[in-house]
C-alpha cells in the first residue's frame, strides 16, 4: 500500500511541469464609476475628485483610464459643478464644490455616446469621541486591538462607512455600521492587526453614508472579506451600484456615486 501512495506521489509531482493556458471569456469593457465626494470637517469641501477607468481582461496588470467623459454634479438648488479631466487620466475635479447636509446631488457623465445618472444625499457624521486599544487580542493573544468609540445621534436613523488606513497592509480595512440596535448610544468601530508596533500612525476615517451604500458595501464586503465564502453564503455576483446607463440599460457601469460629512482621526499606536 505505501509503494502505491509513493507512485501515485511521484505522478502527481511529475505531471504537473507542463504550461497551462487558461482561455477566459472577456466581455466589451465596462465604464467603474468612482465618484467619493467628502466633505472632511472643518474643510471647506469645495475641491472634490472622480475617478473613471473601464474594465479590463482578468490578467491585464494595467487599468485603462476613462478618458474624454463630460462630468458633472447639480444639486437641488440648481448649482452644478463641472468636473474637468486631468490630462488624460480619467481624473476628474472640481475646485467650486458646495457641499450642504441633507441636499441632494445628481451626477452626470457622458461617455462614448452614453449617458450614466446617479443621485445621493449627503448624510452627516459624528467624530469618533476616544480610542481603547488591546494589545493581546485575537485567538491567539497576539494581535493588537483597536475600538474607535463614537456616539451615535439620537431619533435618527445613521449609517457609517469606516476606513482604517496604515502603513503594514496595501489596502485599507472597511467596515460598515448601523445604528438598528444602538441608536443614541456609545457604540464603536473595531480594527485588528497583528503587526501593528507602538508608533505607527493609524488614520481612522469615518462617512455617513446613505442605506443604499450601506447595504451596497455590506455586499461586497461579505464577498471580498475573509469572513465570506462559506458553505452557506450566496455565490459572488456583480454587485451594481446606484449609477444607471440612461442611454443602454444593458451596458450597466460599475462603482458607486457617494455624498459624505467626513470625520478624521489620526491615532499612534501605544
Amino acid at each position: 500500500m505505501k509503494q502505491i501512495l509513493y507512485i501515485l506521489l511521484i505522478f502527481f509531482c511529475f505531471s504537473c511541469e507542463d504550461q497551462i493556458d487558461v482561455d477566459l471569456e472577456t466581455e466589451n469593457p465596462r465604464l467603474v464609476i468612482d465618484a467619493s465626494i467628502n466633505w472632511f470637517k472643518n474643510t471647506s469641501g469645495n475641491e472634490q475628485t472622480i475617478k473613471l477607468t473601464l474594465t479590463a481582461p482578468f490578467f491585464n496588470t494595467e487599468i485603462p483610464p476613462a478618458s474624454g467623459a463630460e462630468v458633472s454634479i447639480t444639486d437641488s438648488n440648481n448649482n452644478t459643478f463641472q468636473f474637468n479631466e486631468e490630462g488624460t487620466t480619467g481624473i476628474y475635479s472640481t475646485n467650486n464644490f458646495i457641499p450642504e447636509i441633507n441636499q441632494e446631488y445628481n451626477l452626470t457623465i457622458i461617455y462614448n455616446g452614453e449617458t450614466y445618472i446617479a443621485s445621493e444625499i449627503l448624510k452627516s457624521v459624528t467624530e469618533v469621541d476616544f480610542i481603547e486599544q488591546n494589545n493581546d487580542g485575537g485567538f491567539t493573544g497576539d494581535e493588537t486591538e483597536i475600538k474607535a468609540f463614537y456616539t451615535d445621534p439620537e431619533n435618527e436613523e445613521n449609517y457609517y462607512f469606516f476606513e482604517f488606513i496604515s502603513d503594514i497592509p496595501e489596502i485599507p480595512d472597511l467596515e460598515v455600521y448601523n445604528d438598528e440596535f444602538t441608536n443614541g448610544n456609545q457604540i464603536f468601530a473595531f480594527y485588528t492587526e497583528e503587526d501593528l508596533e507602538s508608533g505607527d500612525i493609524l488614520t481612522i476615517r469615518n462617512y455617513g453614508v446613505s442605506e443604499r451604500f450601506y447595504e451596497f458595501m455590506f455586499i461586497l464586503l461579505q464577498q471580498g472579506g475573509e469572513e465570506g465564502g462559506g458553505p452557506f453564503e450566496t455565490q459572488p455576483a456583480t454587485v451594481r451600484g446606484n449609477c444607471i446607463n440612461q442611454t443602454n440599460p444593458d451596458n450597466y457601469p460599475l462603482g458607486y456615486f457617494r455624498v459624505s460629512e467626513a470625520s478624521e482621526f489620526i491615532y499612534e499606536v501605544e
